[in-house]
């Protein structure tokens, strides 16, 4: 399997790189985050020693068991949707937490942040493409979002998250994926926050267009692990 798995990682590399030329990037703008919610923690430890150094776990109730199961210099993101009750099992264990959506979680964050010692990075998750079934905030609400936002304490403000649809049609999600630098570059722009250069855009499926669009994080599981 470990074969399997670094053969995955070489193919994901070759990809990165190849997006990046089109686009003309540094692959070293890009990280992977892997995506662990196709994955045990024994998977979890095989991708660890290969080299990869960022997981993201969208499961509270698993994050601990696989995360004990990476180096300690590993970074673990929490990508998935988060509960307020569940903000005090995420906090300690995360660098990031890429699916900030509203002020009464961002707040909830903060107090567990400031229990911790800690400074939380976090993401606001937009939904660019406005499916009713999605997360995240309408494009035309996160300016007053962050306006308000970055006065909760113990949080900092790094970027922006999306998910795209469920499509073939590569184009419409590289129009996502446009809009979505446009509304990071329109932030940045405005000095609502200090470092707002972080996205987080791209999953197995459509990373390298998502790349060639700027993406600075990309999630993926099953290119990995499959």
């Amino acid at each position: 399997m470990i074969e399997r798995y670094r053969d995955n990682i070489i193919q994901l590399k070759n990809q990165i790189e190849k997006a990046c030329e089109k686009s003309g990037r540094d692959p070293g703008e890009v990280t992977i985050i892997a995506a662990t919610k196709y994955t045990g923690p024994a998977g979890v430890k095989l991708i660890s020693e290969l080299g990869i150094d960022n997981f993201g776990e969208n499961r509270a109730d698993e994050l601990l068991e696989k995360k004990e199961n990476t180096k300690r210099e590993a970074i673990w993101h929490f990508i998935g949707h988060l509960q307020s009750r569940k903000a005090r099992d995420v906090v300690p264990l995360v660098e990031y937490i890429h699916s900030i959506d509203s002020l009464k979680i961002l707040e909830k964050v903060g107090r567990e942040a400031a229990k911790c010692g800690k400074i939380q990075k976090v993401l606001v998750e937009v939904n660019i493409s406005g499916e009713e079934t999605k997360y995240g905030l309408k494009p035309d609400n996160v300016i007053d979002f962050i306006t308000k936002a970055v006065k909760v304490e113990n949080t900092d403000f790094r970027g922006l998250m999306t998910i795209a649809p469920y499509t073939d049609d590569m184009e419409y999600i590289r129009s996502l994926f446009r809009r979505l630098k446009i509304l990071r570059d329109r932030l940045n722009d405005l000095g609502l926050t200090g470092s707002f250069l972080e996205l987080s855009m791209g999953m197995s499926n459509d990373f390298m267009v998502a790349i060639e669009e700027g993406a600075t994080m990309i999630r993926v599981g099953s290119s990995i692990f499959k």
